[in-house]
């Protein structure tokens, strides 16, 4: 399958889900929020959710952050996320694929990206991309679906963009592996 026809595959069967996303996910995702969040400091930051789903995360960050940007491929997700963006005065969501980020080189001081990888056709190329938004000294905090990713192959594609690993989390309580890397 093509890569556009890949992402287009996923944005529908997410625009599908959209309605229960929260419902079926939340949990999971919260568990992930946590992980990450224990071994990197967003005070201050500008911050990138990148695949940001219905905007779970944001209310983890936007008490602490300078600013927070959630981007997804998905419309009825991000029709979501704005709903949890419009609490906060400093968050703003934006339709955009996560390969082609319509943000400048190192504008970001830490991206997250939850459950993005594994639905990338290229999961190398969607790792550099975050890298290139991510300001040098900043963090990129992804994880890997374990039963999308075996851990070697995982670990050879954040080893394989130069990146630092401050952090890797792979725990039973989690579906994935939780890595922080330094840019």
């Amino acid at each position: 399958m093509s890569g556009w026809k890949n992402k287009r595959t996923v944005m529908q069967r997410y625009d599908l889900t959209a309605e229960m996303y929260e419902e079926r996910y939340a949990k999971e995702q919260e568990a992930k929020y946590l992980a990450a969040l224990q071994n990197v400091s967003v005070a201050g930051c500008a911050v990138l959710d990148a695949g940001c789903g219905s905007g779970l995360f944001f209310s983890h960050v936007a008490g602490e952050v300078k600013l927070v940007f959630g981007v997804d491929i998905s419309r009825k997700l991000l029709f979501k996320a704005k709903d949890q963006a419009n609490a906060f005065e400093n968050v703003m969501v934006l339709q955009a694929d996560v390969d082609h980020l319509p943000f400048r080189e190192g504008f970001f001081d830490i991206v997250f990206a939850f459950t993005v990888l594994q639905n990338m056709p290229k999961p190398s190329v969607t790792l550099g991309e975050l890298k290139r938004v991510t300001k040098g000294g900043g963090k990129l905090v992804v994880t890997g679906l374990k039963k999308a990713f075996e851990l070697n192959k995982f670990v050879d594609i954040l080893e394989g963009k130069g990146l630092g690993m401050d952090s890797f989390i792979d725990c039973e309580d989690l579906k994935c592996y939780v890595a922080t890397l330094s840019v």
